[in-house]
Protein backbone atom coordinates (compact mmCIF):
# COMPACT_ATOMS: atom_id res chain seq x y z
CA UNK A 1 0.00 0.00 0.00
CA UNK A 2 0.98 3.57 -0.77
CA UNK A 3 2.21 5.14 2.59
CA UNK A 4 0.97 8.99 3.61
CA UNK A 5 0.10 10.80 6.50
CA UNK A 6 3.52 12.18 6.75
CA UNK A 7 5.43 15.58 5.60
CA UNK A 8 7.93 15.96 3.13
CA UNK A 9 10.85 18.03 4.51
CA UNK A 10 12.38 21.19 2.53
CA UNK A 11 15.20 21.76 3.94
CA UNK A 12 16.89 25.09 3.44
CA UNK A 13 20.73 26.02 3.38
CA UNK A 14 22.06 29.05 4.51
CA UNK A 15 25.51 29.70 4.95
CA UNK A 16 26.70 32.13 7.10
CA UNK A 17 30.05 34.25 7.67
CA UNK A 18 31.89 36.34 9.73
CA UNK A 19 32.79 39.86 8.75
CA UNK A 20 36.67 39.73 9.07
CA UNK A 21 36.40 36.40 6.86
CA UNK A 22 35.47 36.84 3.47
CA UNK A 23 32.36 36.07 2.37
CA UNK A 24 33.34 34.61 -1.10
CA UNK A 25 34.45 32.22 1.17
CA UNK A 26 31.31 31.22 2.41
CA UNK A 27 28.89 31.18 -0.56
CA UNK A 28 31.85 29.10 -2.52
CA UNK A 29 32.07 26.69 0.14
CA UNK A 30 27.91 26.32 0.44
CA UNK A 31 27.59 25.88 -3.41
CA UNK A 32 30.06 23.28 -3.89
CA UNK A 33 28.15 21.98 -1.19
CA UNK A 34 24.84 21.69 -2.84
CA UNK A 35 25.97 20.50 -5.86
CA UNK A 36 27.62 17.79 -4.10
CA UNK A 37 24.27 16.88 -2.47
CA UNK A 38 22.02 17.20 -5.51
CA UNK A 39 24.61 14.85 -7.25
CA UNK A 40 24.46 12.30 -4.17
CA UNK A 41 20.54 12.87 -3.11
CA UNK A 42 19.33 14.83 -5.83
CA UNK A 43 15.80 12.27 -6.54
CA UNK A 44 15.13 13.29 -3.49
CA UNK A 45 14.72 17.07 -4.49
CA UNK A 46 14.84 18.72 -1.20
CA UNK A 47 17.17 20.69 -0.60
CA UNK A 48 16.73 25.01 -0.90
CA UNK A 49 20.01 26.84 -1.66
CA UNK A 50 19.06 30.32 0.10
CA UNK A 51 20.93 32.69 -2.10
CA UNK A 52 21.29 35.24 0.73
CA UNK A 53 24.69 34.70 3.16
CA UNK A 54 24.12 35.93 6.98
CA UNK A 55 26.92 38.68 7.89
CA UNK A 56 24.64 40.38 10.46
CA UNK A 57 21.14 40.50 11.80
CA UNK A 58 19.48 42.27 8.81
CA UNK A 59 20.73 39.35 6.21
CA UNK A 60 19.60 37.11 8.96
CA UNK A 61 15.93 39.05 8.79
CA UNK A 62 16.20 38.48 5.05
CA UNK A 63 17.39 35.16 4.71
CA UNK A 64 14.05 34.19 7.28
CA UNK A 65 12.36 36.11 4.92
CA UNK A 66 13.47 34.10 1.91
CA UNK A 67 13.11 30.80 3.45
CA UNK A 68 9.55 30.94 4.71
CA UNK A 69 8.76 32.41 1.56
CA UNK A 70 9.71 29.28 -0.44
CA UNK A 71 8.01 26.97 1.99
CA UNK A 72 11.14 25.43 3.62
CA UNK A 73 10.16 23.66 6.84
CA UNK A 74 13.85 22.48 8.10
CA UNK A 75 17.29 24.21 8.26
CA UNK A 76 20.54 23.66 7.73
CA UNK A 77 22.89 26.52 8.91
CA UNK A 78 26.15 26.21 7.62
CA UNK A 79 29.32 27.85 8.57
CA UNK A 80 31.47 28.53 5.69
CA UNK A 81 33.78 30.26 7.48
CA UNK A 82 34.38 31.29 11.54
CA UNK A 83 30.61 32.49 11.28
CA UNK A 84 28.71 35.86 13.28
CA UNK A 85 27.34 34.00 16.42
CA UNK A 86 24.32 36.02 17.13
CA UNK A 87 22.72 36.37 13.61
CA UNK A 88 23.39 32.53 12.73
CA UNK A 89 21.74 31.32 15.96
CA UNK A 90 19.20 33.51 16.09
CA UNK A 91 18.21 32.42 12.71
CA UNK A 92 16.77 28.98 14.52
CA UNK A 93 15.33 30.89 17.01
CA UNK A 94 13.19 32.81 14.80
CA UNK A 95 12.63 29.65 12.63
CA UNK A 96 9.52 27.67 13.28
CA UNK A 97 11.29 24.43 12.47
CA UNK A 98 14.37 21.60 12.91
CA UNK A 99 17.59 23.13 12.44
CA UNK A 100 21.26 21.86 12.23
CA UNK A 101 24.51 23.22 12.57
CA UNK A 102 27.65 21.92 10.27
CA UNK A 103 30.74 23.81 9.21
CA UNK A 104 32.88 23.60 6.14
CA UNK A 105 36.62 21.71 6.55
CA UNK A 106 39.78 23.51 5.72
CA UNK A 107 40.37 22.15 1.97
CA UNK A 108 44.56 22.38 1.24
CA UNK A 109 47.69 23.12 2.44
CA UNK A 110 48.30 25.19 0.20
CA UNK A 111 45.61 28.03 0.74
CA UNK A 112 46.15 28.45 4.62
CA UNK A 113 45.93 32.22 5.01
CA UNK A 114 42.90 33.69 2.87
CA UNK A 115 41.73 30.55 2.11
CA UNK A 116 41.82 29.66 5.96
CA UNK A 117 37.61 29.82 7.22
CA UNK A 118 38.38 28.70 11.01
CA UNK A 119 34.94 26.93 10.83
CA UNK A 120 36.08 24.69 13.58
CA UNK A 121 36.33 27.19 15.88
CA UNK A 122 33.19 28.70 14.79
CA UNK A 123 31.49 25.61 15.72
CA UNK A 124 32.23 25.67 19.30
CA UNK A 125 30.80 29.29 19.38
CA UNK A 126 27.72 28.60 18.06
CA UNK A 127 27.06 25.41 20.38
CA UNK A 128 27.69 28.05 22.81
CA UNK A 129 25.52 30.58 22.19
CA UNK A 130 22.66 27.85 20.79
CA UNK A 131 22.89 26.82 24.33
CA UNK A 132 22.67 30.19 26.27
CA UNK A 133 19.84 30.95 23.99
CA UNK A 134 17.97 27.52 24.89
CA UNK A 135 17.69 26.35 21.10
CA UNK A 136 17.84 22.37 20.61
CA UNK A 137 19.40 22.17 17.21
CA UNK A 138 21.04 19.10 15.74
CA UNK A 139 24.36 18.93 15.81
CA UNK A 140 26.22 15.70 13.66
CA UNK A 141 28.53 13.23 15.39
CA UNK A 142 31.81 15.55 13.98
CA UNK A 143 30.42 18.43 12.72
CA UNK A 144 33.17 19.50 10.78
CA UNK A 145 33.67 17.78 6.58
CA UNK A 146 34.42 18.56 3.21
CA UNK A 147 31.26 19.06 0.95
CA UNK A 148 30.75 15.78 -0.40
CA UNK A 149 30.61 14.88 3.75
CA UNK A 150 28.88 17.75 4.52
CA UNK A 151 26.46 16.60 1.94
CA UNK A 152 25.76 13.28 4.38
CA UNK A 153 25.03 15.22 7.12
CA UNK A 154 22.17 16.86 5.63
CA UNK A 155 20.98 13.89 4.37
CA UNK A 156 21.34 11.87 7.80
CA UNK A 157 19.33 14.59 9.04
CA UNK A 158 16.25 14.98 6.77
CA UNK A 159 14.93 11.87 8.20
CA UNK A 160 15.29 13.33 11.74
CA UNK A 161 13.63 16.61 10.16
CA UNK A 162 10.77 15.28 9.32
CA UNK A 163 10.01 13.45 12.62
CA UNK A 164 10.11 16.48 14.78
CA UNK A 165 7.97 18.46 11.65
CA UNK A 166 5.41 15.64 11.59
CA UNK A 167 4.96 15.77 15.38
CA UNK A 168 4.16 19.22 15.65
CA UNK A 169 1.27 19.00 13.50
CA UNK A 170 -0.34 15.71 14.99
CA UNK A 171 -3.13 15.04 16.20
CA UNK A 172 -3.66 11.73 18.39
CA UNK A 173 -7.22 10.32 18.40
CA UNK A 174 -8.31 7.75 20.42
CA UNK A 175 -11.49 5.82 21.32
CA UNK A 176 -12.36 4.06 25.10
CA UNK A 177 -10.94 4.04 28.21
CA UNK A 178 -8.05 1.59 29.00
CA UNK A 179 -8.89 -2.18 29.59
CA UNK A 180 -9.71 -2.84 33.39
CA UNK A 181 -6.56 -3.65 34.98
CA UNK A 182 -4.18 -2.33 31.89
CA UNK A 183 -2.65 0.06 34.06
CA UNK A 184 0.27 -0.30 32.02
CA UNK A 185 -0.32 1.43 29.49
CA UNK A 186 -1.33 4.86 31.29
CA UNK A 187 0.48 7.94 31.34
CA UNK A 188 -0.23 11.44 31.59
CA UNK A 189 -1.05 13.22 28.63
CA UNK A 190 0.76 16.49 29.60
CA UNK A 191 3.59 15.54 27.76
CA UNK A 192 1.57 15.61 24.15
CA UNK A 193 1.26 19.08 24.68
CA UNK A 194 4.48 20.01 25.97
CA UNK A 195 5.78 18.00 22.26
CA UNK A 196 2.71 20.16 20.34
CA UNK A 197 0.77 17.02 19.75
CA UNK A 198 -2.77 17.27 19.76
CA UNK A 199 -4.90 14.67 21.23
CA UNK A 200 -8.59 13.85 20.76
CA UNK A 201 -10.46 11.44 23.18
CA UNK A 202 -13.50 9.49 22.63
CA UNK A 203 -15.50 6.80 23.55
CA UNK A 204 -16.33 3.43 22.36
CA UNK A 205 -19.72 4.27 21.88
CA UNK A 206 -18.94 7.33 19.68
CA UNK A 207 -16.65 4.87 17.45
CA UNK A 208 -20.11 2.35 17.55
CA UNK A 209 -22.48 4.74 16.33
CA UNK A 210 -20.35 5.71 13.39
CA UNK A 211 -19.69 2.33 12.39
CA UNK A 212 -23.36 1.70 12.44
CA UNK A 213 -23.81 4.98 10.04
CA UNK A 214 -21.44 3.36 7.81
CA UNK A 215 -23.51 0.07 7.39
CA UNK A 216 -24.61 -0.31 3.89
CA UNK A 217 -21.78 2.24 2.84
CA UNK A 218 -21.38 2.18 -1.27
CA UNK A 219 -17.20 1.71 -1.12
CA UNK A 220 -17.30 -1.50 1.27
CA UNK A 221 -17.52 -3.93 -1.99
CA UNK A 222 -13.88 -2.16 -3.62
CA UNK A 223 -12.36 -2.48 0.04
CA UNK A 224 -13.21 -5.99 0.38
CA UNK A 225 -11.62 -6.64 -2.85
CA UNK A 226 -8.75 -4.87 -1.96
CA UNK A 227 -9.03 -7.32 1.22
CA UNK A 228 -8.83 -10.25 -0.62
CA UNK A 229 -5.84 -9.15 -2.88
CA UNK A 230 -4.01 -8.78 0.04
CA UNK A 231 -4.82 -11.35 1.69
CA UNK A 232 -4.65 -14.00 -1.22
CA UNK A 233 -4.66 -17.13 0.00
CA UNK A 234 -4.29 -16.13 3.75
CA UNK A 235 -8.30 -14.99 3.59
CA UNK A 236 -9.15 -17.79 6.14
CA UNK A 237 -12.22 -16.00 7.47
CA UNK A 238 -14.03 -14.59 3.92
CA UNK A 239 -17.42 -14.26 6.34
CA UNK A 240 -16.11 -11.35 8.48
CA UNK A 241 -14.45 -9.26 5.94
CA UNK A 242 -17.50 -6.97 4.90
CA UNK A 243 -17.72 -5.85 8.73
CA UNK A 244 -13.79 -4.76 8.48
CA UNK A 245 -14.36 -3.13 5.21
CA UNK A 246 -17.15 -1.10 7.25
CA UNK A 247 -15.05 -0.25 10.13
CA UNK A 248 -12.15 0.37 7.85
CA UNK A 249 -14.15 3.08 6.07
CA UNK A 250 -15.12 3.97 9.50
CA UNK A 251 -11.67 5.26 11.23
CA UNK A 252 -10.57 6.75 7.43
CA UNK A 253 -13.82 8.88 8.11
CA UNK A 254 -12.96 10.08 10.80
CA UNK A 255 -9.53 11.01 10.29
CA UNK A 256 -10.80 12.99 7.60
CA UNK A 257 -13.45 14.59 9.62
CA UNK A 258 -11.49 15.35 12.68
CA UNK A 259 -8.20 16.28 12.12
CA UNK A 260 -9.38 19.73 12.50
CA UNK A 261 -6.13 21.98 12.33
CA UNK A 262 -3.96 19.12 11.91
CA UNK A 263 -2.14 17.58 8.75
CA UNK A 264 -1.41 14.15 10.26
CA UNK A 265 -3.67 11.36 12.37
CA UNK A 266 -2.27 8.48 14.40
CA UNK A 267 -4.98 6.42 16.46
CA UNK A 268 -4.81 4.61 19.57
CA UNK A 269 -8.26 2.52 19.72
CA UNK A 270 -9.40 -0.40 22.05
CA UNK A 271 -9.97 -3.60 21.23
CA UNK A 272 -11.35 -5.66 24.14
CA UNK A 273 -13.24 -6.82 25.99
CA UNK A 274 -16.57 -5.39 25.21
CA UNK A 275 -15.41 -4.48 21.62
CA UNK A 276 -15.76 -8.36 20.03
CA UNK A 277 -18.93 -9.05 21.16
CA UNK A 278 -20.35 -5.11 20.10
CA UNK A 279 -18.70 -4.97 16.62
CA UNK A 280 -18.83 -8.74 16.33
CA UNK A 281 -15.07 -9.15 15.41
CA UNK A 282 -11.52 -7.91 16.54
CA UNK A 283 -10.13 -4.62 14.58
CA UNK A 284 -6.15 -6.64 14.15
CA UNK A 285 -6.44 -6.89 10.72
CA UNK A 286 -7.86 -3.39 9.84
CA UNK A 287 -5.27 -1.55 12.27
CA UNK A 288 -2.29 -2.76 10.16
CA UNK A 289 -3.84 -2.29 6.97
CA UNK A 290 -4.07 1.45 8.05
CA UNK A 291 -0.42 0.88 9.95
CA UNK A 292 0.43 0.22 6.12
CA UNK A 293 -0.49 3.05 4.46
CA UNK A 294 1.08 5.42 7.46
CA UNK A 295 -2.04 5.61 10.01
CA UNK A 296 -0.44 3.84 13.01
CA UNK A 297 -3.33 1.78 14.97
CA UNK A 298 -1.93 1.60 18.79
CA UNK A 299 -3.72 -1.34 20.27
CA UNK A 300 -5.43 -1.15 23.73
CA UNK A 301 -5.43 2.51 24.16
CA UNK A 302 -1.43 2.76 24.15
CA UNK A 303 -1.29 6.43 23.23
CA UNK A 304 2.18 6.92 23.35
CA UNK A 305 2.36 3.66 21.95
CA UNK A 306 0.79 4.90 18.66
CA UNK A 307 3.19 8.12 19.08
CA UNK A 308 6.14 6.26 19.30
CA UNK A 309 4.64 4.11 15.96
CA UNK A 310 4.17 7.26 14.40
CA UNK A 311 7.84 8.49 15.03
CA UNK A 312 9.35 5.39 13.25
CA UNK A 313 6.31 5.69 10.68
CA UNK A 314 7.83 9.11 9.49
CA UNK A 315 11.55 7.92 10.43
CA UNK A 316 11.89 5.19 8.24
CA UNK A 317 9.24 5.72 5.22
CA UNK A 318 7.97 2.30 5.99
CA UNK A 319 5.43 0.49 7.81
CA UNK A 320 6.08 -0.39 11.54
CA UNK A 321 4.42 -2.15 14.41
CA UNK A 322 3.35 -2.30 18.38
CA UNK A 323 4.34 -5.71 20.02
CA UNK A 324 4.28 -7.00 23.52
CA UNK A 325 7.68 -7.70 24.72
CA UNK A 326 6.39 -10.75 25.23
CA UNK A 327 7.86 -14.34 26.70
CA UNK A 328 10.97 -16.02 26.85
CA UNK A 329 12.78 -18.47 23.85
CA UNK A 330 12.12 -22.11 25.00
CA UNK A 331 15.23 -23.76 26.00
CA UNK A 332 14.97 -26.28 23.41
CA UNK A 333 14.35 -24.01 20.82
CA UNK A 334 17.50 -21.75 21.56
CA UNK A 335 19.47 -24.97 21.79
CA UNK A 336 18.38 -26.39 18.40
CA UNK A 337 17.87 -23.22 16.23
CA UNK A 338 20.04 -20.08 17.76
CA UNK A 339 22.68 -21.09 19.99
CA UNK A 340 25.16 -20.97 17.31
CA UNK A 341 24.74 -17.10 16.00
CA UNK A 342 26.72 -15.36 18.49
CA UNK A 343 23.49 -14.69 20.33
CA UNK A 344 23.53 -15.71 24.60
CA UNK A 345 19.50 -17.03 25.31
CA UNK A 346 19.08 -14.04 27.52
CA UNK A 347 19.87 -12.17 24.26
CA UNK A 348 16.64 -13.74 22.79
CA UNK A 349 12.93 -13.21 23.38
CA UNK A 350 9.69 -13.18 21.59
CA UNK A 351 7.65 -10.06 20.46
CA UNK A 352 3.98 -10.66 20.00
CA UNK A 353 0.47 -8.76 19.39
CA UNK A 354 -2.92 -10.69 18.51
CA UNK A 355 -2.48 -9.54 14.57
CA UNK A 356 -1.71 -6.12 13.75
CA UNK A 357 1.67 -6.38 12.19
CA UNK A 358 1.31 -5.63 8.64
CA UNK A 359 0.70 -8.37 5.91
CA UNK A 360 4.34 -7.04 4.10
CA UNK A 361 6.02 -7.21 7.60
CA UNK A 362 4.97 -11.27 7.81
CA UNK A 363 6.79 -13.77 6.17
CA UNK A 364 3.35 -15.35 5.42
CA UNK A 365 -0.28 -13.98 7.03
CA UNK A 366 -3.41 -15.40 7.17
CA UNK A 367 -6.48 -14.24 8.41
CA UNK A 368 -7.66 -16.22 12.02
CA UNK A 369 -9.39 -16.14 14.89
CA UNK A 370 -7.69 -14.36 18.53
CA UNK A 371 -7.15 -17.77 20.39
CA UNK A 372 -6.95 -15.80 24.13
CA UNK A 373 -10.18 -14.31 23.70
CA UNK A 374 -11.61 -17.25 21.95
CA UNK A 375 -10.99 -18.96 25.21
CA UNK A 376 -13.83 -16.83 26.84
CA UNK A 377 -16.10 -15.93 24.39
CA UNK A 378 -17.68 -17.19 20.59
CA UNK A 379 -15.22 -18.16 18.44
CA UNK A 380 -17.05 -16.17 15.30
CA UNK A 381 -16.75 -12.75 17.44
CA UNK A 382 -13.01 -12.81 17.51
CA UNK A 383 -12.40 -13.07 14.20
CA UNK A 384 -9.90 -10.91 11.96
CA UNK A 385 -6.58 -11.40 13.37
CA UNK A 386 -3.75 -11.58 10.75
CA UNK A 387 -1.54 -13.70 11.90
CA UNK A 388 2.23 -15.34 10.93
CA UNK A 389 5.65 -14.88 11.74
CA UNK A 390 7.12 -11.86 11.67
CA UNK A 391 9.75 -11.55 8.07
CA UNK A 392 13.47 -12.12 9.80
CA UNK A 393 15.97 -9.02 9.39
CA UNK A 394 17.29 -5.89 11.26
CA UNK A 395 14.85 -4.19 13.52
CA UNK A 396 14.97 -1.23 15.93
CA UNK A 397 12.94 -1.15 19.53
CA UNK A 398 11.60 1.81 21.11
CA UNK A 399 9.39 3.96 23.02
CA UNK A 400 8.64 7.62 23.67
CA UNK A 401 6.76 7.95 26.71
CA UNK A 402 6.25 9.86 29.91
CA UNK A 403 6.66 9.36 33.31
CA UNK A 404 3.57 9.16 35.79
CA UNK A 405 5.11 12.54 36.97
CA UNK A 406 4.81 14.15 33.13
CA UNK A 407 8.73 13.69 32.24
CA UNK A 408 9.41 12.25 28.70
CA UNK A 409 12.07 9.47 28.61
CA UNK A 410 12.82 7.06 25.81
CA UNK A 411 14.84 3.83 25.03
CA UNK A 412 16.42 2.67 21.56
CA UNK A 413 17.83 -0.64 21.29
CA UNK A 414 18.52 -2.50 17.27
CA UNK A 415 18.80 -6.06 16.73
CA UNK A 416 17.18 -8.46 14.31
CA UNK A 417 14.56 -10.99 14.28
CA UNK A 418 15.78 -14.39 14.02
CA UNK A 419 15.26 -16.75 11.01
CA UNK A 420 13.14 -18.98 13.81
CA UNK A 421 9.62 -20.96 13.15
CA UNK A 422 7.84 -19.33 16.30
CA UNK A 423 5.47 -22.51 16.11
CA UNK A 424 2.99 -20.26 18.12
CA UNK A 425 -0.15 -17.67 17.27
CA UNK A 426 -0.90 -14.32 16.69
CA UNK A 427 2.39 -11.77 14.80
CA UNK A 428 4.95 -13.69 16.39
CA UNK A 429 8.77 -13.40 15.96
CA UNK A 430 11.70 -14.49 17.71
CA UNK A 431 13.86 -11.06 18.35
CA UNK A 432 17.67 -10.99 19.32
CA UNK A 433 19.24 -7.85 20.88
CA UNK A 434 22.39 -7.64 22.56
CA UNK A 435 22.40 -8.01 26.17
CA UNK A 436 19.18 -7.71 26.34
CA UNK A 437 18.66 -9.46 29.46
CA UNK A 438 20.23 -6.60 30.94
CA UNK A 439 18.31 -4.02 29.03
CA UNK A 440 14.93 -5.72 30.48
CA UNK A 441 15.96 -5.64 33.80
CA UNK A 442 17.75 -2.07 34.38
CA UNK A 443 15.57 -0.35 31.89
CA UNK A 444 12.04 -1.63 31.16
CA UNK A 445 11.35 -2.79 34.39
CA UNK A 446 13.59 -0.44 36.79
CA UNK A 447 12.15 2.45 34.42
CA UNK A 448 8.34 1.48 34.12
CA UNK A 449 8.08 1.39 30.64
CA UNK A 450 5.20 -0.81 29.75
CA UNK A 451 5.24 -4.04 27.69
CA UNK A 452 4.53 -2.43 24.40
CA UNK A 453 7.38 -1.64 22.08
CA UNK A 454 7.56 -0.06 19.07
CA UNK A 455 9.61 -1.83 16.49
CA UNK A 456 10.81 0.10 12.98
CA UNK A 457 12.36 -2.32 10.64
CA UNK A 458 15.36 -1.56 9.98
CA UNK A 459 18.62 0.24 11.82
CA UNK A 460 17.37 3.40 13.10
CA UNK A 461 19.02 4.24 16.43
CA UNK A 462 20.97 6.93 15.11
CA UNK A 463 17.60 8.81 13.75
CA UNK A 464 15.62 7.97 16.87
CA UNK A 465 17.73 8.87 19.14
CA UNK A 466 18.62 12.32 17.81
CA UNK A 467 14.85 12.84 17.01
CA UNK A 468 14.06 12.37 20.98
CA UNK A 469 16.51 14.27 21.76
CA UNK A 470 15.58 17.38 19.32
CA UNK A 471 11.69 16.36 20.92
CA UNK A 472 13.26 17.92 24.55
CA UNK A 473 14.29 14.41 26.04
CA UNK A 474 16.76 14.84 28.46
CA UNK A 475 19.98 13.20 27.12
CA UNK A 476 20.10 10.90 30.34
CA UNK A 477 16.53 10.06 29.50
CA UNK A 478 17.45 8.31 26.28
CA UNK A 479 18.20 4.58 27.09
CA UNK A 480 19.79 1.88 24.96
CA UNK A 481 20.86 -1.48 25.45
CA UNK A 482 24.87 -1.51 27.18
CA UNK A 483 27.21 -3.68 26.14
CA UNK A 484 28.44 -6.09 28.99
CA UNK A 485 31.64 -3.85 30.13
CA UNK A 486 29.46 -1.01 31.05
CA UNK A 487 26.86 -0.63 33.72
CA UNK A 488 23.76 0.80 34.50
CA UNK A 489 22.87 3.18 37.35
CA UNK A 490 21.75 0.84 40.04
CA UNK A 491 22.90 -2.18 38.26
CA UNK A 492 24.33 -4.28 41.05
CA UNK A 493 28.85 -5.06 40.48
CA UNK A 494 28.84 -8.09 42.50
CA UNK A 495 26.69 -10.50 40.73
Amino acid sequence: MKMFNMPKEKIALVAVSRDCFPMSLSVSRRDRLAAAYREKYGAEDNLYVCPVCIENEKDMLAALEDIKKNDCNALAVYLGNFGPESPETLLAKYFDGPAMYFAAAEESSDDLCDGRGDAYCGMLNAGYNLSIRGIKAYIPEYPVGTAEECADMIAQFAPIARAVIAVKDLKIITFGPRPQDFIACNAPIKCLYDLGVEIEENSELDLFESFNAHAGDERIPSVIADMEKELGSGNKKPEVLAKLAQYELTLLDWCDSHKGGRKYVAIAGKCWPAFQTQFGFVPCYVNSRLTSRGIPVSCEVDIYGALSEYIGTVISRDAVTLLDINNSVPADMFEKHIKDSGYSHRDTFMGFHCGNTPICKLSSGEMRFQKIMARTLPQECTNGTLEGDIAPGKITLFRLQSTCDSKLRAYVAQGEILPVKTCSFGGTGVFAVRDMGRFYRYVLIKKSYPHHGAVAFGHYGRELFETFRLLGVDDCEIDYNRPSGERYPGENPYK
